[in-house]
């Protein structure tokens, strides 16, 4: 039996699971799982695929010696205790391929609650959205994983291969969750992630590069300031230069799914500390952001083109020529990563959304580092992502994720399932 034979099936099986995935998903966003505390929601996510009955379900916290092989990769973590991966496995028949399906469970934290209009942990549904912190970035994704899941068992369906559901840790501060599942050997054939696309095929992730420029300056009392050197106004000097890079490598990329991108490859300054005191001019200022890169440009190659577009600036001004901005590079270094379209695991989930809506899924780029790039670089597996909701939604108040949405990714991800690791024979 194939996937084209089972579709009413499934369909009609996550449909009859609607309310389960609503409340599941409010279960998961009324725990807080803020990068660095997400011990208790995965608890509730183990308990979870053993009560589905997942053949094993592993739970452990990754080795901080281990990960420190990769510190350029997903930042320096001196301890992971009380932060457990999660990973549960249902072995198939034999003879499939098998499918990894990933997503994080940990967020951002809740912000300022004046922001928000309703509570972040409430999972409030309101015009067919499920509102709270993590309902889209991405505790509906997984709940999409686990509903497929379910779906298929409901169906009676059998499969060939191994799937496994992976609940990281860590992905908003460099992925050492999904790298630490990797390297512990739950791997597959292919892998799929249900980041937040607006339920789009994304077969290309950008990468991006943390960054801290410290500026000096000259202090002096603010009646003469003209005998100080203000290091904001050096610094004003410098991120001009980085505007004007950020638009001249924009207009050099040609990535065909990067064109139609308003902005591809963006730099951000995310926070700035400069001075001491309101009546001194400033002698110190540091500044740190992101700059970002897309497939087919290298990390060491984005850090060269920024560095040569601050030595225009630093050439030009007498005083940065005689003391130069210091760039440091830290956290993690994300490399951009992509499949090709054609690939058979992306066309293979491209023809269950098809099944599913009856239109074609629009395949994309994004300009976000993710952790497709680990089982592409590290593990050598295929990965795109795919997911509901919106990503401009996520790390904002009053996040969300729409239900119906939800639901189609668990219905497309049950037939790319059974498409791709097979159905074998009832027992």
């Amino acid at each position: 039996m194939n996937s084209t034979d089972l579709t009413p099936r499934l369909v009609d099986a996550v449909d009859a699971l609607r309310d389960d995935a609503i409340d599941l998903l409010r279960r998961l966003v009324a725990v807080p799982s803020v990068t660095g505390s997400e011990e208790a929601v995965q608890l509730v996510i183990a308990d979870e695929m053993r009560s589905m009955g997942f053949d094993e379900v592993d739970v452990w916290e990754p080795d901080p010696v281990e990960m420190a092989t990769y510190a350029e990769s997903i930042g320096a973590i001196a301890s992971f205790a009380g932060r457990p991966n999660v990973v549960g496995t249902l072995t198939g028949a034999g003879h499939g391929r098998s499918l990894v399906l990933n997503a994080h469970i940990d967020t951002v934290d809740n912000g300022d609650p004046a922001f928000w209009t309703t509570d972040p942990l409430g999972g409030e549904v309101r015009d067919g959205r499920l509102y709270g912190r993590g309902s889209c970035d991405m505790k509906g994704g997984l709940v999409s994983e686990l509903i497929a899941v379910r779906a298929l068992r409901a169906a009676g369906t059998r499969l060939a291969g191994t799937v496994k559901v992976q609940s990281v840790i860590s992905e908003e501060d460099g992925g050492a969750g999904t790298l630490a599942a990797i390297l512990r050997g739950h791997t597959g054939d292919a892998a799929i992630i249900t980041e937040p696309t607006r339920v789009s095929l994304v077969t290309a992730q950008g990468g991006s590069l943390v960054f801290r420029l410290t500026v000096t300056g000259k202090s002096a009392h603010a009646c003469a300031r003209n005998e100080g050197v203000s290091a904001i106004e050096k610094f004003a000097l410098i991120h001009r230069a980085l505007l004007d890079h950020e638009a001249d490598h924009h207009a050099a990329i040609e990535h065909p799914l990067y064109r139609a991108l308003p902005i591809r490859a963006p730099i951000n300054i995310g926070t700035v500390r400069a001075g001491t005191w309101p009546s001194s001019v400033p002698e110190t200022l540091v500044a740190e952001g992101r700059a970002g890169l897309v497939p087919g440009e290298s990390l060491e190659g984005t850090r060269a083109a920024m560095l040569a577009a601050i030595a225009t600036v630093v050439e030009a001004d007498p005083w940065l020529r005689a003391h130069p901005p210091v760039v440091e590079w830290f956290s993690g270094q994300f490399n951009a990563a992509e499949i090709d379209p054609a690939s058979e695991i992306a066309t293979t989930l491209a023809a269950a959304h098809r099944a599913v809506t009856g239109s074609d899924a629009t395949v994309a780029g994004v300009t976000y580092g993710a952790d497709m790039r680990h089982f592409i670089d590290t593990a050598k597996m295929p990965c795109l992502m795919y997911g509901a909701g919106d990503v401009r939604m996520a790390h904002h108040a009053d996040e969300f994720v729409p239900v119906d949405e939800l639901l189609t990714v668990a219905k497309s991800l049950a037939l790319a399932t059974v498409a791709w690791c097979g159905a074998a024979p009832p027992e």
